[in-house]
């Protein structure tokens, strides 16, 4: 009897401790989603998908990026990180890096090669430049390398960053139609991925079109559907319903995909795939899904906040993640999934748009920004001191300056002037001031923590609200303003209280506390502050 016992409280054991973790955690990025959109699309969701997770989930109002600038690689870097460009190294999507004298891609890595049916720079990729561990890294090391972790993505920066350095595997879209990966993963793809991708999913969205998903009164939220806000969908005649995605599939490539809501549709079926075919969550090992949706910001680049198609997108997304939520309860089990929902960046208004409604702001061409950098230089200087203008960063020809005799200094403080007499400049810091910060100034604490010296600029330059380094159409995103930085955060599923808060809180937050929640070490690179509310109660 004493032995039965014994037996049966290890085998209690066992399961209580199965149970310190949930059997699969998924990581969920809509790319430019402002938090704004869960408001004002409120009322044409669905009750089973956005809604779901607000209902029955933990919901953080007022959630914020705390660096610039606020774009797609650095997003993705931080959310599973737990840290910012300054620590990560993540500093931008592209970058002119100081040591390497040249522009450098955020996932580029030429030691590999394409795995799968993509050209041959798509696949050159993998996370060697990040610098820190995330999130889904700590996991594999906890679980001796047991639990899976596999990300995926329309975009490779929105795979391979959140997956991180001992991913199984990362697999991202390619304009040939079809998920491809690098050799730093593996020498050939899963079988399942080369079925998938022979079974040519994108096909049925491209030859149906892009239509409205819902009754045209639905979408008072936005403007008219032809506005002069809005760009055209692959130099379609006008930017309007219905869109022939045939035509323009036919005239370039699958690429067109990205720019609709199918987009996200085919990502979604990759992932259920990628459940079912690899077995995540099946045992009481903790794996880890990211899946990153990037067709709205395509949409959101292409087309703006107050567009149709944006809203289109949105209510066909939350379609989309009704049913992937109902795919997780039926594969993985209610219960047995830790989920949480964010974005890499929310988006800016349409400077265009708020100058015809009367506030004095507009668009300004970056290739303005440089001409007049070049001629001030010359003017100034007789020689074009220039090196690289690119992410609000100045970069300096030192050899030239060294050359003429120039006090690096001195030309710092030139431009720094001239830069002050631009309509759309706030303030210039420089290196120096960048280091030196005490944390009085609460822009110069956004650039700090988004600012490394061994890759960014000589000056730094912060634009005034409402002003976009842009074309006049669409929008874009990357300042320390509230309209890029407030992004949703919901967390939903395993030990998950129903509830929200209010309190400002930070993007660096979600990676420590996905690391305490499910009790395995913190990103090396993490400050460590956790959102303790989804600790209260469960």
């Amino acid at each position: 009897m004493k032995k039965i016992i014994l037996f049966l409280t290890f085998i209690m054991s066992l399961n209580m401790q199965a149970q310190e973790r949930p059997k699969l955690v998924v990581g969920i990025v809509v790319d430019q989603m402002k938090m704004e959109y869960l408001y004002r699309f409120s009322d044409d969701f669905s009750p089973n998908g956005f809604k779901r997770l607000m209902g029955s989930g933990f919901t953080f109002q007022n959630m914020h990026y705390n660096y610039m600038p606020t774009y797609t690689a650095p997003g993705h870097a931080s959310i599973y990180t737990g840290t910012t460009p300054s620590t990560h190294g993540i500093v931008g999507n592209e970058w002119f890096s100081r040591i390497l004298g040249k522009e450098m891609y955020c996932t580029d890595d030429a030691s590999v090669k394409t795995i799968g049916d993509g050209t041959v720079k798509e696949g050159e990729m993998s996370p060697k430049n990040l610098l820190s561990t995330t999130i889904t890294d700590e996991l594999r090391l906890a679980t001796n390398f047991k639990g899976k972790v596999i990300g995926m993505s329309l975009k490779d920066r929105g795979a391979i960053l959140p997956a991180g350095h001992f991913a199984n595997w990362a697999f991202w879209f390619s304009k040939t139609g079809a998920f491809i990966s690098s050799s730093f993963y593996g020498s050939a793809l899963p079988d399942w991925v080369t079925e998938f991708n022979q079974e040519k999913r994108y096909m049925p969205y491209i030859t149906k079109g892009w239509n409205l998903f819902k009754p045209a009164s639905t979408y008072n939220e936005s403007l008219a559907d032809d506005n002069p806000y809005e760009g055209k969908l692959y130099n379609s005649t006008a930017p309007v319903f219905p869109y022939n995605l045939k035509d323009m599939y036919d005239k370039n490539d699958a690429g067109v995909i990205r720019s609709t809501p199918f987009g996200n549709n085919l990502l979604a079926e990759f992932a259920m795939k990628a459940i079912e075919k690899e077995e995540l969550g099946k045992d009481n090992i903790t794996d880890f899904l990211t899946v990153s949706f990037s067709s709205t910001d395509y949409v959101g680049h292409l087309l703006g906040p107050r567009s149709i198609e944006l809203q289109d997108t949105y209510l066909r997304l939350d379609q989309t993640i009704a049913e992937f939520l109902a795919y997780l309860d039926k594969k993985v089990g209610k219960d047995n999934y830790l989920l949480f929902l964010t974005a890499d960046h929310a988006g800016a208004e349409n400077a265009n748009y708020l100058r015809d409604n009367k506030y004095n702001v507009k668009s300004i061409n970056p290739k303005d920004i440089i001409k007049g950098l070049k001629d001030f230089s010359i003017a100034s200087f007789g020689q074009d001191l220039i090196l690289n203008y690119s992410n609000f960063n100045l970069f300096f020809n030192k050899e030239i300056i060294k050359s003429k005799g120039l006090d690096l200094n001195k030309v710092k403080q030139s431009f720094k002037d001239y830069l002050m007499t631009q309509e759309q400049v706030k303030r210039v810091y420089t290196e120096e001031e960048i280091l030196g910060s005490t944390g009085n100034d609460y822009y110069l604490n956004f650039i700090t923590k988004g600012y490394d010296p061994t890759q960014d600029g000589d000056l730094v330059i912060l634009d005034k609200a409402a002003y976009i380094e842009y074309q006049g159409t669409g929008t874009s995103h990357g300042t320390p303003y509230s309209y890029d930085t407030h992004v949703p955060v919901i967390f939903y599923g395993w030990h998950i209280k129903k509830g929200e808060s209010f309190a400002k809180k930070y993007i660096t937050q979600i990676a420590p506390t996905i690391a305490q929640k499910i009790k395995i070490p913190f990103p090396n690179g993490t400050e460590a502050n956790v959102l303790e509310e989804v600790f209260e109660n469960k």
